[in-house]
Formats: structure tokens, sequence, C-alpha cells
């Protein structure tokens, strides 16, 4: 059986019409539709970026105390002898405060620090060989600074923020590198209070002048 070859270029005629048609009603409806549609929010901004830094602040480490023996080897170099040496193998003594005269070690140690005992700062468990936060939590030496700021709460919040505790180097970053003291590089911590002086001139940077381009490594 063969097709009407008039009736099959009517059937084309007719699909090339209604092709388009359907086309741009779909067009037209799916615009209709989007148009009632909220828009979406904007994308959220990204992280600010930090300027640019030539260092950061260095806090120099506080090494774990040795106790000097007053020996020398046979190369002629001192003997020093760890905490825990001795602490190990004695029972801890609360009762021992700094400001107690010590009969067998530590002799000539008068401390004036409050009426706090040894193991309120020196942790017993580990031989005095780390610190002791307030709630027992074992700290190393170099960690110092976290059990000054339990009890100098104002002190430790002015030296965050650079008004205690000295310093060399740039109040900005962006110009240089700052170097800052450590609790224990200024007090005692046997007999912290220290002496009443006059501040010395420290970095006046911060208001007083603008970088100039050359710091900056622009050049001219």
């Amino acid at each position: 059986m063969y097709a009407n070859p008039e009736t099959s270029r009517c059937g084309a005629t007719l699909w090339a019409f209604l092709l388009p048609v359907a086309v741009l009603g779909t067009a037209t409806i799916a615009a209709f539709w989007w148009s009632g549609q909220p828009e979406p929010p904007p994308a959220p901004a990204g992280p600010l970026t930090p300027p640019a830094r030539h260092a950061t602040v260095i806090v120099p480490t506080v090494e774990t105390p040795v106790v000097r023996t007053g020996l020398t080897d046979f190369h002629g170099r001192e003997v020093t002898a760890a905490c825990s040496t001795c602490h190990t193998t004695r029972p801890a003594n609360p009762a021992a405060r700094v400001g107690t005269d010590l009969a067998t070690f530590h002799q000539g140690l008068h401390g004036k620090h409050g009426d706090l005992s040894c193991v309120a700062c020196h942790d017993p468990a580990t031989g005095y060989q780390t610190l002791r936060l307030a709630d027992g939590k074992s700290i190393p030496f170099a960690d110092v600074m976290l059990l000054c700021g339990q009890c100098h709460g104002p002190q430790y919040r002015d030296y965050q923020h650079g008004a205690h505790g000295g310093m060399t180097g740039y109040w900005d970053l962006t110009r240089g590198g700052r170097v800052r003291n450590n609790c224990v590089a200024c007090h005692d911590a046997h007999a912290p209070r220290f002496p009443t002086v006059r501040p010395a001139p420290g970095p006046n940077d911060r208001f007083l002048t603008r970088p100039s381009p050359e710091e900056h490594g622009h050049g001219r």
C-alpha cells in the first residue's frame, strides 16, 4: 500500500507550522511563571582578606627548669638534674609554701607570692616537671602564662592588648615583626612583685607616622 503524496505534503506543512508555535508557547509560559518567583538571595560575601604581615608576634619559649648540682662531668660541662630526679622518690609536702625556709632542698628560696603552697602551681603528680592549673590540669612550663593569667587577669588582659609587658618591634605588623616578653622573663615566679620604674619608650609608629612606599615594598 502506497501513501498519497498530497497527504504527506500537507502533514509536513502542518508540522512545520505547529512546531514553532508550540516552542514559542512553552517559552512564554515558562517566562511568565519564572517572573512570579522570588529572586534568590545574594551569595554571602567571602571572608575579608587580612592585611599582609611581615611577621607574627613571637613570645620566647620557657624551658623546663633544671637544678644545678655544682658538679661538672669529665668534659667540664655542668651537671644538672631534673626536678623529678628527687621529687618522684619523695612524697609531696602540701604544707610547704614559698615563704617557708626549706631545710633539705632549695635552701635560700624565700618567696613572696601571697600564701601559696608549692603544689598550688607545681604538679606533684609529674614530679614537679610540669605546672598545674587551678582545676588540676597539668601543663608544660612553656604555657606558664596560662597559669599566671588565672589570678592576674587584668595584667593578662592588658598584655594581650599590648599595654603590659615589654616588647620590641612594631605595633603595625604590616611594617615589621614584634617580639613580646613572657611573664617570667620579667617577673620572678616566687617573688613576682616588680619594682616601680618609669616605662621605657616603646614603638611609636602606631599613630605618628605613615609607612613609606619603600617599607611597603612598592618603591618609587
